[in-house]
């Protein structure tokens, strides 16, 4: 699966496909909310995000599938860049300030997610949902999320500071539910 996902988005980023540029407003406006500087970009594609987060003062561990992509943010300062398969990529333990994870779901890291933040962690997370709305959304269910998912999901190791469900307008006109959380891990008791 991995070798497959890799062609097809490196294909996408050889090819110009429309890449957004604009950091989305949940990682504008909260990460400055972090008590620290070390961050990491999940899936981070042409790195937006880590960007942003590099220019605003955080070391940035930006990883992706597809390095085509990570090639674009050779020699940044303050961002290191990492080929991976989240299939079998690892997330460094206690590691981390402040994750982000835009529009890419796998929620079999969240675990991993919890684990990688240090204790007052900041983890900023947006993607789709599923919605009969929805014009234009990733086509197989399994990477949408679910109505109240994330409150669900993050609400017991977690302070929720942000949670909202949206309908936005995307790219040509298209409509898209949208969820969007920002949540800092509780210490845990050792």
């Amino acid at each position: 699966m991995a070798i497959e996902d890799r062609e097809r988005w490196d294909k996408k980023y050889k090819n110009n496909h429309p890449i957004p540029t604009k950091v989305p407003e949940v990682v504008e406006r909260y990460s400055r909310l972090a008590n620290g500087n070390i961050a990491l970009d999940i899936a981070c594609g042409t790195g937006r995000n880590a960007k942003f987060l590099a220019l605003q003062g955080f070391y940035v561990d930006a990883l992706d599938i597809s390095p085509v992509a990570l090639d674009s943010l050779n020699d940044i300062p303050n961002i290191i860049t990492q080929e991976v398969d989240f299939d079998t990529y690892q997330l460094k333990e206690d590691s981390y300030d402040l994750i982000v994870c835009t529009y890419y779901l796998n929620r079999s890291l969240f675990p991993q997610i919890e684990k990688a933040l240090k204790d007052d962690g900041l983890f900023i997370f947006e993607t789709f949902m599923h919605h009969p709305d929805n014009t234009k959304v990733p086509s197989n269910r399994s990477f949408l999320l679910e109505d109240g998912e994330l409150e669900i999901t993050f609400d017991d190791k977690y302070e929720i500071l942000h949670l909202t469900e949206f309908m936005d307008t995307i790219s040509c006109g298209d409509r898209a539910m949208k969820a969007s959380m920002v949540a800092r891990k509780r210490f845990r008791n050792k």
